[in-house]
């Protein structure tokens, strides 16, 4: 049983693009009904956390606004922040989901249960991945996922 969904957030909260200001990456844009599956896999009992790479204010603005409890940004390696986050869930590694899509993804899809690449990732975490969504990240992969996951669970029927 999936207990946790760890989620990238370029490439797969979003479609991975970057438009830049003078002042930085200041905006993202979210897909509604991936917003919609997380508060269900919520609603089910499952926890989730958002674990990026990179910095931004309104990635803080939409897990508070999704009610995700757990919010890591800026570390370049992934690893410390990916076990201190299962530990204090209180999950083992085979009971944690990790959805990316590039490089830096790679280690944690390797040491979780239950690895999903978004349609649009790199090879080599598709190659890792035990299930590539059909739609790429940032356009639905995460409700097609978390669909899967609650399949995987046995909780699909009573969602």
């Amino acid at each position: 049983m999936i207990k946790l969904l760890i989620l990238d957030v370029d490439g797969v909260l979003t479609t991975g693009a970057l438009p830049y200001e003078a002042d930085g990456n200041r905006q993202k844009a979210f897909y509604v009904q991936d917003g919609g599956a997380i508060r269900r896999w919520m609603a089910e009992g499952g926890q989730v956390a958002i674990l990026s790479g990179r910095e931004a204010d309104c990635v803080g603005a939409r897990a508070r606004d999704l009610g995700i409890p757990v919010l890591i940004q800026g570390v370049p390696d992934k690893v410390p922040s990916y076990e201190t986050i299962c530990r204090q869930a209180g999950v083992s590694e085979s009971e944690v989901a990790v959805m990316g899509d590039d490089l830096p993804d790679v280690p944690l899809l390797k040491r979780c249960g239950y690895p999903i690449a978004v349609d649009n990732a790199h090879r080599f975490a598709k190659r890792i991945a035990r299930y590539v969504t059909r739609r790429p990240g940032g356009a639905g992969a995460i409700a097609e996922a978390i669909e899967r996951l609650l399949r995987y669970n046995g909780t699909h029927q009573e969602a």
